[in-house]
């Protein structure tokens, strides 16, 4: 199909030159045959009336061409009024035609007609310029058209090929290629829509297969927490009743280790939920009074040392604040194993809690990494933990519209806590 259509411009091309060339020659050629058939009645006007040549002899002739008449010796008899005949020789080298006079036979004189050779080299100029231009834009014409042509059938389709891949590469899966009908890669642009279909059906596989073993997960990590806080209740009941001092020792221990197992389950639990955007934050404003009642939940042994905290409202959730203050105090514990001093103050639109501890810290390298998810550093070894516990309170503390950060000091390690004041 594509090379009957190639053909066919090349025959309208090509016959457009003809039909141009075709009228110059016929037009031509329909002058040379009128300029001889006037000059012919001329030089038979001329020796029928040869020695009576006047104005009156040449009154219905058609020549248009200028000519002269002289006799045998080369003398000028008649001329027409546009014609400037000088001489015999001049008309030689102006190449002029020469046709001779018979009287009975017997040459009498010549009919000598002006060629005006640089007027007809103009006017062949002229049309050569006129027949070259219109060939040139019917070319033109045919080449713009050509070119359209082009541009839809082949370049467009490409063009949305391009901005169609260009589109499934960025993850934009859900426009479909649209094409018109006739298009020559049909089956070609019908793979690719089909590629794009099957690549997004994959997609939702791949995300409910995710969903499903994070709903897993997350329904294990519930379950799991029920017992763990039956073994912790138990435990706790039977260390109220020992008094044995082994025996006590023995339920410390079991009770240490539910707390470190539910501790690591709620982590667990809460980095699913919030994969899945499940983790719900209800704000709302309270007084910072809850904030000492969340310091005292994790006051064991009395190891923090607090300032009054300013009077004042924040907007919070208690039950997340809670998680986040749990979270890092449990850390301080955990790896500093010293006492815990938390200071406040009001900055700007933020309550601030500074909660100090006096451990080595961590390397200055390991600051920026602290929050990442999974992420643990070099002083864990032979602690528990997940490396979820400062990720998930980061994730709430920006929910809330606060914020959490952290530094080292020379005499320990301190993590800030901004908190939106009302």
């Amino acid at each position: 199909m594509m090379r009957v259509k190639l053909l066919i411009v090349t025959i309208l091309i090509i016959f457009s030159a003809g039909v141009v060339f075709s009228f110059i020659l016929i037009k031509n050629k329909r002058i040379s045959e009128a300029d001889v058939v006037a000059i012919n009645d001329v030089v038979k006007k001329v020796e029928g009336n040869w020695g009576q040549v006047s104005d009156e002899t040449f009154h219905n002739s058609d020549i248009k061409q200028p000519f002269a008449i002289i006799d045998h010796s080369g003398n000028l008899i008649y001329q027409t009024p546009d014609n400037h005949f000088i001489d015999l020789y001049d008309s030689i080298k102006n190449r002029d035609t020469m046709i001779d006079l018979k009287k009975s036979n017997e040459v009498v004189g010549k009919v000598i007609i002006s060629n005006n050779e640089q007027e007809i080299m103009e006017e062949m100029k002229d049309e050569l310029i006129t027949s070259i231009s219109l060939i040139i834009g019917v070319l033109m014409i045919f080449s713009i058209l050509y070119m359209i042509y082009i541009y839809k059938t082949f370049l467009k389709p490409f063009q949305q090929l391009q901005h169609f891949a260009a589109g499934v590469a960025r993850g934009n899966l859900d426009i479909p290629l649209n094409m018109e009908k006739n298009n020559y890669f049909g089956a070609f642009t019908e793979s690719f829509d089909l590629l794009r279909e099957e690549l997004d059906a994959a997609r939702q596989r791949e995300y409910e297969s995710n969903r499903s073993k994070k709903e897993l997960v997350a329904t294990l990590s519930h379950d799991i927490k029920t017992p763990i806080a039956s073994i912790k209740a138990i435990s706790e009941l039977m260390l109220i009743q020992a008094k044995d001092d082994k025996v006590m020792k023995q339920m410390n221990t079991i009770y240490s280790k539910a707390e470190q197992i539910d501790l690591l389950v709620t982590d667990m639990f809460h980095a699913t939920l919030e994969e899945l955007q499940q983790l719900k934050l209800t704000v709302s404003e309270v007084s910072s009074e809850v904030l000492v009642d969340m310091i005292e939940n994790v006051n064991y042994d009395d190891r923090i040392v607090y300032d009054p905290i300013p009077a004042c409202i924040i907007l919070t959730d208690p039950l997340r604040m809670q998680q986040v203050i749990d979270n890092v105090i449990s850390n301080s514990y955990k790896y500093a194993g010293t006492k815990i001093t938390i200071t406040s103050q009001i900055h700007k639109d933020f309550l601030e809690l500074h909660i100090i501890d006096y451990g080595s810290g961590i390397s200055e390298e390991e600051l920026p990494l602290l929050f990442n998810k999974y992420y643990r550093g070099i002083n864990v070894e032979g602690k528990n933990g997940s490396g979820l516990g400062l990720y998930i309170s980061k994730y709430f503390m920006e929910n809330l519209d606060g914020q959490i950060s952290c530094y080292n000091r020379k005499d320990g390690f301190t993590v800030v806590l901004k908190i939106k004041l009302a």
